[in-house]
């Protein structure tokens, strides 16, 4: 029987939470999350990852549209840039901007279009946003549903 957990590790090498952070500033798991990962059931792994594709969804969508998925997955596995191929293609930015820094960045040529209202940011400047924007949403999900039950 086959199932459609998404079980894959969102790390991404550079963990904050080794130095006491709560939220890690590289994946955005909780501190918890990634010291129980190895622990967790499939359906935990699931749980995690599938919050984390939600709030990368939120953010990238307001931002940029995949006008060719083919073109995108082939440029990542050109690239030899990791990416979860389970998540939905636009989750796949997150890690395209995470290993590439390039403000040459042609985007339409990976088949990706940046949405008119933030056509006036560099590449750079959306990265910052993205993170800036996925921390906060990591953040406020923490103080709400987990720092209150732990505080209990």
């Amino acid at each position: 029987m086959s199932n459609n957990f998404l079980t894959k590790t969102p790390c991404i090498g550079i963990c904050s939470t080794t130095y006491g952070d709560e939220i890690c500033r590289g994946c955005k798991r909780f501190s918890h999350e990634v010291t129980s990962w190895i622990k967790y059931t499939d359906s935990e792994k699931d749980n995690v990852n599938r919050r984390l594709q939600k709030f990368k969804k939120l953010i990238l969508s307001d931002k940029f549209s995949i006008i060719d998925e083919q073109l995108l997955r082939k440029s990542l596995d050109d690239a030899k840039i990791m990416y979860n191929d389970k998540l939905e293609p636009i989750c796949w930015l997150f890690d395209l901007f995470r290993a590439l820094s390039q403000e040459s960045l042609k985007l339409s040529a990976l088949g990706i279009a940046l949405k008119p209202s933030y056509s006036k940011h560099s590449i750079s400047e959306l990265k910052e946003l993205i993170n800036k924007e996925f921390f906060e949403l990591s953040t406020a999900h923490y103080q709400r549903y987990i720092k209150n039950i732990k505080a209990t």
